[in-house]
């Protein structure tokens, strides 16, 4: 049996806010459960079945208390914690074009859009406050409607 989508993945950061806020109202992730961890997080989920433990996990630092999260995933220098290092982006399958080009312009966001070539995906690239890189993929048809392929 292969791999049929993302399980998850994790992003450290220092602002809990910022991540908060980009994942919630930027891609319309929701916050549920998350197990009583000693350090602060957030399990953000794509649905309203949290049987799937999440598709973003949010690792906050307690700069006042920082032993949790060293006991449980390690110590990490919190300048390191910057960009997708060794991950080059995270991509999502989506739909919503028009109203996420239009929240992006609203916050004046950066962003990158192309089209896959013989895919007719329609990407757009954003990053979240911790600089990693999110592809977001669209169908063709959304990008065609709108007068962008």
């Amino acid at each position: 049996m292969g791999i049929r989508k993302l399980g998850h993945y994790s992003i450290r950061t220092g602002d809990l806010e910022a991540s908060r806020r980009f994942y919630t109202e930027m891609l319309g992730l929701r916050e549920g459960f998350r197990p009583p961890f000693k350090f602060p997080g957030i399990w953000l989920y794509d649905s309203n079945d949290e049987s799937d433990f999440g598709v973003v996990h949010i690792i906050g630092i307690d700069a006042n208390d920082p032993q949790g999260l060293k006991d449980y995933l390690g110590d990490k220098d919190e300048a390191s914690l910057f960009g997708t290092g060794a991950v080059d982006h995270v991509a999502f399958l989506a739909t919503g074009l028009e109203a996420m080009r239009a929240r992006l312009l609203l916050r004046a966001m950066d962003f990158t859009e192309r089209t896959v070539p013989s895919l007719g995906l329609y990407q757009v690239f954003i990053a979240d406050p911790s600089g990693v890189t999110i592809e977001m993929n669209y169908p063709h048809a959304e990008a065609h409607a709108l007068g962008l392929a």
